[in-house]
């Protein structure tokens, strides 16, 4: 009886009368129940109804109110909501629209959101998620393009940087190219390789439209165009495709170009394009490979060393041989333009269409079967003139203004000098 009147001289302390709401309210009611009181008499001396007591005696301790979970024209189909959603991508506006059509129900888009709202976090985390993993030395090469504004000689130009980087030491090769067209990836990948003395087993890459013709994103079936299976085949490494729009899997190659672009080339100006290609070079060697690695905690030179070995030797073999080829007519200014420059063509040739070949920086221009033209290819340079003296042989004007020539004639002799009078005479008149 007097631990009775303890509990029931702190309930009133505490000032919870009434309806009772509170856990402590609660556990003061379990307490007084294993004293031997009854439903009523805890009802009275807490001040609530009987039916109160009994409902929170039957349960197991105190729980939150809330409110009754109303039916939803959408129960039952969680698998299916769950499977369409992560179908499309998280567009909840076409898994509204599927609703209706398979299964008839037309609720608010609102509704469908809401319903989807704990699955879009799952699908935006998984996108985010990589998982890092690294890769023997010698497995695995990562190529890449990063696109850039530079000024060059007083102009702003669109750099496409490629960046190659070794999976296992993580040293980089870069080089600049004025687009990104496959002769520009097999010169990429192919200066990688004679940049760092070997071949990799692998070379993973996005999916470029310029080497992959087909990736599947469900089945995982990627068709390689066939010059650069030609090329993977020349120089015995394995092509690999990252997985449709997942480039985070080739995380390291994306981190580095990143790196270039804020570090190589931000904020800088160069005088030529052979500036820009000159101080690549030296910052590749004199900043990229001797700085250490946040990841490896090494320089990535002295990591090469133990990657130098793991390469397939390049045995001497010759570039590959590529070469792009298009097809122009000669202007009447005796001149085809490519990528913005004009290079000359001999005079004769004017509106004839003729075969460009362009191959290791030189331009061939090809009429019949035969050369006709010959120039070196102008890299980085933008509205240049090449022009060679020889193709405008007898074009007049060409070695300077067109001059009259002057016609020399003798003083005429007075004795076939006649009077007017004369002709007069002998027409019978005057005029």
């Amino acid at each position: 009886m007097e631990q009775a009147a303890a509990e029931r001289g702190s309930l009133r302390a505490g000032g919870s009368w009434g309806e009772v709401q509170t856990p402590e309210d609660v556990e003061t009611m379990r307490r007084l129940r294993g004293l031997g009181w009854g439903t009523k008499r805890i009802a009275a001396e807490l001040g609530c109804s009987r039916n109160t007591v009994k409902r929170w005696l039957a349960l197991d301790g105190w729980q939150p109110y809330g409110r009754p979970r109303r039916r939803s024209a959408l129960d039952g189909l969680e698998p299916w909501l769950r499977e369409r959603f992560q179908r499309h991508g998280g567009n909840a506006d076409v898994v509204h629209q599927e609703l209706v059509a398979e299964h008839g129900i037309a609720v608010s888009l609102r509704t469908v959101e809401r319903a989807v709202a704990p699955w879009r976090r799952d699908l935006a985390a998984a996108a985010r998620a990589t998982v890092r993993f690294e890769t023997p030395p010698g497995r695995q090469l990562q190529v890449d393009f990063g696109e850039r504004r530079v000024a060059i000689a007083g102009e702003m130009v669109r750099v496409h940087l490629f960046v190659a980087t070794l999976g296992y030491s993580r040293r980089r090769y870069v080089q600049a190219f004025q687009h990104e067209r496959q002769a520009c990836w097999l010169a990429g990948i192919e200066g990688a390789f004679r940049h760092f003395g070997g071949v990799a087993e692998e070379v993973l890459l996005d999916n470029p439209r310029a080497l992959v013709v087909h990736h599947d994103a469900a089945t995982r079936e990627v068709r390689f165009h066939e010059r650069f299976r030609a090329f993977a085949s020349y120089w015995g490494f394995r092509p690999r495709a990252c997985a449709p729009y997942r480039a985070r899997t080739k995380g390291k190659d994306e981190r580095s170009v990143g790196y270039v672009k804020r570090n190589a080339i931000a904020g800088r100006a160069f005088a030529s394009w052979e500036a820009l290609e000159a101080h690549l070079a030296h910052w590749t060697r004199e900043v990229a490979d001797v700085r250490v690695h946040g990841t490896t905690g090494e320089t990535p030179l002295a990591r090469f060393a133990a990657e130098a070995a793991a390469l397939r030797s390049l045995d001497g073999k010759p570039p590959f041989e590529q070469v792009r080829e298009l097809v122009r007519q000669v202007g009447s200014d005796c001149s085809i333009e490519v990528d913005t420059n004009a290079y000359s063509v001999p005079w004769r040739f004017i509106g004839e269409s003729v075969l460009v070949q362009l191959a290791r920086g030189q331009l061939r221009i090809v009429h019949a079967g035969q050369e006709v033209a010959h120039h070196a290819e102008r890299i980085g340079l933008r509205h240049q003139r090449v022009v060679d003296p020889a193709h405008f042989e007898g074009v007049a004007g060409f070695r300077g203004p067109v001059q009259r020539e002057a016609i020399a004639s003798e003083p005429i002799s007075p004795a076939l000098l006649r009077s007017l009078d004369e002709y007069e005479h002998a027409a019978g008149g005057s005029w």
